[in-house]
């Protein structure tokens, strides 16, 4: 691959299958569908993490959660982990954000020249009532939630209008000829919640009939012990109706065609500035979002709509028209990111399970698995997730794994780890994760660290007391 410059466009809480691309027929995404059509989609990609800061955390360090050690919305990267934006500094290459990091704070050395518009997690420490995970009562800002759905405007779409701006100027003002090939990362708040979208977007659903059981696919709430914990702590569902569904379901769509029409103008600023011979571009997510679907609302769990993510890659070399179906994750953008540009790996970083997805695309990696896992606001314990093939274990350290047909049950409806005939399916994919990861141990890690957190923030029932701000706020908003 010949050695280009790199844009990295990430949303937040975007569902994979909230595209165009992917045969979505409702929604409305024009700018990232042109970018599928142009270029490589992954089809089965995955956070490595479904929530903010352990997922971002490891796409920056290439490394697994309990081996960066980002455990949760408490835990922000600091910069103390070498990430590909320092491997490219070191070897002279530019690298600027613009937009959401959620890492601590610009004052750490994360990794780029220049933090532009930069959001971080609340107060430098972000969300310390999620460390408490025994004994756990209903959050009181879910219904907030209900309250925060359908069309208008907030902080973050303010904030994106912004993000979106100031990616144009960077890119306008860049010299067309560098002397290395620089990465900028753009990265948007939406469509995270809250639910409420602009209204030119908002009113593109307008003439759509918004039936909430047609997009929760009339799947009721799980019986595993474990997500029932969940729900009864992020309760989200339980304050809204049918009409706040309606509105909220309306609000994600419409957030959905506002965060790809704020894509679609870094691409124009890409093609203004005659920079489309001469760079790369990759889409992704952090995560998903649930709505509505088996009760939940936003991410945390390890069932698709939540730790599947959409990943497009487009620009020169890279195949148009062309999907992928091998299994990938975010952990795979820290080599990738520096096969883009010519960089070479730091010899620290041979180890790193990621693969570069081209390498991926053209057939040169073999059949391999993608790994998830969970320490963080709703989980009375570590929840581990690994997908081989058309197979998908859910590990949960305590209480009896799930295990599902990802081709003959996409919905993930019917648990067969207690089938006799997928028994030795079962325990191959359990000695691989166990290859992977001790469950155990970096669950009692994960615990150690947040009851060590909690007490720093002066305990239980301080951190109760302190409240729940519901999501990290905007520059210039409080919590």
């Amino acid at each position: 691959m010949r050695p280009k410059n790199l844009v990295i466009i990430m949303s937040d809480e975007h569902n994979a299958k909230f595209t165009g691309c992917r045969g979505n027929p409702v929604v409305k995404t024009p700018n990232l569908d042109r970018l599928a059509a142009s270029g490589t989609l992954f089809s089965k990609a995955y956070c490595n993490s479904p929530i903010c800061v352990p997922s971002r955390a490891s796409l920056a360090t290439g490394r697994y959660v309990h081996d960066c050690g980002f455990w949760d919305n408490a835990a922000p990267y600091d910069g103390s982990v070498p990430s590909w934006g320092h491997r490219l500094q070191q070897q002279g290459h530019k690298v600027v954000s613009v937009g959401k990091l959620h890492y601590r704070s610009t004052e750490d050395d994360n990794g780029f020249d220049e933090e532009i518009v930069p959001l971080h997690v609340a107060g430098g420490v972000g969300d310390l009532l999620g460390l408490i995970r025994k004994d756990m009562e209903p959050r009181a800002g879910s219904a907030k939630f209900a309250k925060n759905v359908g069309r208008g405007e907030t902080s973050y779409t303010e904030y994106d209008r912004k993000i979106a701006t100031e990616a144009e100027r960077w890119i306008s003002n860049v010299p067309v000829e560098s002397t290395k090939p620089w990465v900028l990362f753009v990265s948007f708040v939406t469509p995270h919640f809250p639910l409420i979208a602009p209204a030119e977007f908002y009113d593109l659903y307008d003439d759509i009939e918004i039936d909430p059981n047609i997009f929760s696919e009339g799947l009721g709430r799980p019986d595993h012990p474990y997500y029932q914990a969940m729900l009864r702590n992020i309760d989200f569902d339980d304050h809204l109706d049918n009409e706040a569904r309606e509105k909220a379901i309306r609000g994600y769509l419409g957030l959905c065609s506002f965060m790809d029409h704020n894509v679609g103008r870094v691409l124009g600023a890409i093609e203004d500035a005659g920079l489309s011979d001469s760079t790369r571009i990759i889409y992704t997510s952090d995560h998903g979002e649930a709505l509505g679907k088996r009760g939940f609302w936003g991410k945390s769990t390890m069932f698709e709509e939540s730790v599947a993510v959409p990943l497009i890659m487009a620009g020169p070399d890279i195949k148009a028209e062309t999907i992928v179906d091998s299994p990938v994750s975010l952990i795979d953008l820290f080599p990738t990111v520096l096969e883009c540009v010519g960089a070479s790996r730091d010899p620290n970083d041979r180890e790193l399970p990621g693969c570069p997805l081209l390498r991926i695309a053209e057939g040169k990696i073999g059949e391999r698995s993608v790994f998830a896992e969970y320490h963080a606001a709703g989980s009375i314990t570590a929840n581990y997730m690994l997908r081989r093939g058309r197979y998908k274990l859910v590990y949960f350290v305590g209480m009896e794994p799930e295990l599902f047909d990802l081709e003959a049950d996409p919905l993930e409806t019917e648990n067969l780890a207690t089938d006799p005939a997928f028994f030795s399916t079962l325990t191959e994919l359990e000695a691989e994760l166990f290859d992977l990861v001790d469950p155990v141990g970096a669950d009692q890690s994960a615990k150690q660290s947040q009851a060590k957190r909690i007490a720093a923030a002066g305990g239980h029932d301080e951190i109760l007391k302190r409240g729940d701000f519901g999501y990290s706020p905007a520059p210039g908003d409080k919590a």
